[in-house]
């Protein structure tokens, strides 16, 4: 299946050979293989233990919180990718933190390509990324869709043309409530990336390189504009809700050279 939709992106035919096996990046047990980066903290430093592992779930949490400050964090794999298919399986739970602001209620994602986390500042706000934004429905009967793209410290490029704003809303439906979801991204190094839920195509961009704003408190020897995203790390976040990951699998696609 997978070899199919590859033939069927843009700059992709020759994505032919076999694919890697499935790997869980989360053993179900632990946080072994992750390094923690959250605002105002040091790389490694979980602060009031934001993540977690509970019950076999990869939790984000705040109960050791009085306020969330702005402490906006990260959950990095220990090892970068470069083509590959990472699939989430996710929900968000229980109340966001008062302080939060409002457009994080309810969000969270996973973020692609991002810079190693050992080269962030302390006061860094968001690692230079393509972030696949996971969004809850707020149970108002507005659309509110799941695997969005947004571009910390990054372009892209859809319709032939450069994405202006930071985020672009794909075509999922609206999930309301403690569901889980599945979502999915296909990764092909600065080439194309499609983003999936429950089985269905809802976004697809191409180009994603370094450049734009939306990202503060960095170095600015990380941020070379125009500088093209080949790979990077995957990291998770923690943006005010609580939200868990039941899954994080991936496998490396190989393509043939051009």
């Amino acid at each position: 299946m997978v070899l199919a939709l590859l033939a069927l992106l843009p700059g992709a035919t020759n994505a032919q050979q076999p694919d890697g096996e499935w790997i869980s990046l989360f053993n179900g047990r632990d946080l072994s293989g992750w390094i923690v980066k959250i605002t105002g903290h040091e790389p490694g430093d979980n602060f009031a233990n934001t993540f977690r592992v509970e019950d076999g779930v990869l939790k984000v949490s705040y109960d050791g919180y009085q306020s969330f400050s702005g402490q906006f964090g990260h959950l990095f794999y220990q090892q970068p990718f470069q083509d590959y298919h990472l699939v989430l399986e996710y929900r968000f739970t229980g109340d966001w933190l008062a302080d939060t602001p409002g457009w994080a209620r309810r969000n969270s994602g996973a973020m692609l390509h991002a810079q190693d986390p050992r080269t962030m500042l302390k006061g860094q706000d968001f690692p230079i990324s393509i972030e696949l934004q996971l969004l809850g429905g707020l149970g108002d009967g507005r659309s509110r869709p799941t695997a969005n793209m947004c571009s910390p410290g990054t372009e892209v490029t859809m319709h032939g043309e450069t994405v202006r704003g930071h985020c672009v809303n794909s075509t999922s439906p609206t999930f309301d409530g403690d569901q889980w979801v599945r979502a999915e991204v296909i990764v092909l190094g600065d080439s194309v990336i499609r983003h999936i839920v429950n089985g269905d195509t809802v976004l697809t961009y191409s180009a994603p390189r370094v450049g734009g704003g939306n990202v503060e408190g960095h170095d600015p020897a990380q941020k070379v504009d125009g500088r093209p995203l080949t790979g990077g790390y995957i990291a998770l976040q923690s943006e005010g809700h609580p939200v868990e990951f039941r899954r994080v699998e991936l496998r490396r696609l190989k393509r043939m050279p051009r």
